[in-house]
């Protein structure tokens, strides 16, 4: 026991540091997550072998990835998933598995790595969007028209390997598989019906639960609780992986309350990104055999391209074909299909089976994890990088000034100046709608005129930055998005 709680201590402070040292990073261009993988990798059993991952800590760490896909599956909207664009990104997916498929069996390349199964190719079909969720908040993309087509394709990026991983890499024959699959789906069907039937009928077991939510009971949460490590262990009864319950758990509970709750959003986040989920991500860089890595760098840099090619493309060209619906810059584009690329719990999930059965080498399971580990910290940023040059319209600043090469510096200046202008006009829309839903509140607490109070600060403040770029604060609410220069 004492070996188990020096290892969970050193793993807790890991956690307990990442954050900070993210924060100190100028840029905070590095997520969170690759600090933790970095860390499990360097203290694991393959570097300095201060953490054993022994069986508390892969407990813990089965309990991590659960939150994680408990998590994802509760951000996604099933009315998202049926609408045009989850359409659009289940083809786009359909399309991926295919071209993934094709590489892997036919390309020489793979053949003479040992790595031309299955588990391959569903891993090169993947996207974390749990993993991206953290990041999309934190740099405000959230509830944007990037983020939203991030979200709309990542769903399927990471629902279509689920599924992928309980069919294609099942022991037993079709028929069992699919008889297996019916009946976990009818297990889920009746833990989704049976509370939504509750809150119809206004059941006094269900205003009971509702009313003891926030009191010591926490009834809701540990509810919410039982019904992710009940499904995770159908999963296990059912020789399923893991992930499959976690992620069913997190879209009944998006189905029984389909508008959220803020409050136990706010308890899951906290049990989840507070404790369980760090210790996922820090074993899964653990896992991590940085010497087989070294040994392999053909390896690591080739699945990272082709994650590249077989993700990114297709989602950048369905974005393309779908400009009416999606209508992105080239630049808001190649930012989507770059963030959808992020992959890594289901290359730990699918790698992992696959070792278990015997069909993939360790060493090569580790060059796949460290490659998606790479992806959390290259898409985000390449991400970022592209969104943050799209409103500088950089095409159209090249052809300005092969036309007047004399003009560069105030053509630069101009494009820039013009991005500042769409940054600020954002940020005055976002506080806009922050204040005018304030004020559509009947009595205003102090806490809530506190706030309205620092959101016409801001409004003011943004009003004098504006200014100082020459523009009249009052004219830029008028200005469309592509307000000087056509889009490229």
């Amino acid at each position: 026991m004492t070996q188990e709680l020096v290892s969970l201590t050193i793993i807790m402070a890991v956690a307990a540091v990442s954050p900070i040292v993210a924060q100190l990073i100028p840029g905070r261009f590095i997520p969170q997550t690759v600090l933790l993988l970095a860390a499990g990798a360097a203290l694991g059993p393959y570097g300095l072998g201060v953490i054993e991952v022994n069986d508390a800590v892969k407990l813990l760490n089965e309990l991590g990835m659960a939150f994680l896909f408990l998590l994802a599956g509760y951000e996604i909207d099933p009315k998202r998933l049926a609408g045009h664009q989850g359409k659009v990104g289940l083809l786009t997916w359909g399309i991926t598995l295919g071209l993934a498929w094709l590489v892997v069996t036919f390309l020489p390349f793979f053949t003479k790595q040992g790595i031309n199964g299955i588990a391959t190719v569903i891993a090169l079909t993947t996207t974390a969007l749990g993993t991206l969720m953290p990041i999309l908040k934190e740099r405000s993309l959230e509830g944007t028209p990037i983020g939203d087509a991030i979200i709309s394709y990542g769903t399927w990026g990471e629902l279509g390997p689920i599924l992928a991983m309980a069919i294609l890499l099942s022991t037993r024959t079709g028929w069992q598989t699919m008889l297996v699959l019916g009946a976990f789906l009818a297990i889920c069907l009746l833990c989704a019906m049976l509370p939504t039937k509750a809150l119809k009928t206004g059941h006094r077991l269900y205003r009971f639960l509702t009313e003891n939510a926030n009191t010591s009971s926490q009834t809701l949460m540990r509810l919410t609780t039982f019904l992710l490590i009940f499904l995770v262990t159908i999963s296990a009864l059912f020789e399923l992986d893991a992930v499959l319950g976690a992620f069913a758990a997190g879209f009944i509970l998006r189905y029984i309350i389909p508008d959220g709750s803020k409050s136990l959003e706010m308890k899951l986040e906290g049990v989840g990104y507070g404790f369980l989920i760090p210790v996922f991500f820090v074993v899964s860089g653990a896992a991590i055999n940085v010497r087989a890595v070294a040994g392999r760098p053909a390896l690591l840099v080739a699945f990272i391209v082709m994650l590249m090619l077989i993700r990114a493309v297709p989602v950048y060209v369905a974005l393309s074909l779908d400009k009416r619906e999606n209508p992105l810059s080239s630049h808001h584009r190649v930012t989507v299909a770059l963030y959808c690329t992020t992959a890594l719990p289901i290359i730990v999930a699918v790698t992992s089976l696959a070792v278990k059965v015997g069909t993939m080498q360790s060493d090569t399971a580790s060059t796949l994890v460290a490659a998606g580990a790479i992806t959390v910290f290259l898409m985000p940023l390449l991400g970022s990088i592209t969104y943050q040059v799209a409103d500088i319209h950089p095409v159209t600043a090249v052809r300005e000034i092969a036309h007047t090469p004399s003009e560069w510096r105030a053509i630069v200046r101009e494009h820039v100046q013009v991005r500042a202008l769409l940054h600020h006009q954002d940020r005055l829309k976002r506080m806009a709608e922050t204040l005018e839903s304030l004020e559509k509140q009947e009595g205003l607490n102090g806490l809530d005129s506190r706030r309205a109070e620092l959101v016409e600060r801001a409004r003011l403040e943004i009003d004098r930055q504006l200014k100082e770029l020459g523009l009249d604060p009052q004219l830029t609410t008028q200005l469309p998005h592509n307000y000087r220069y056509p889009k490229n």
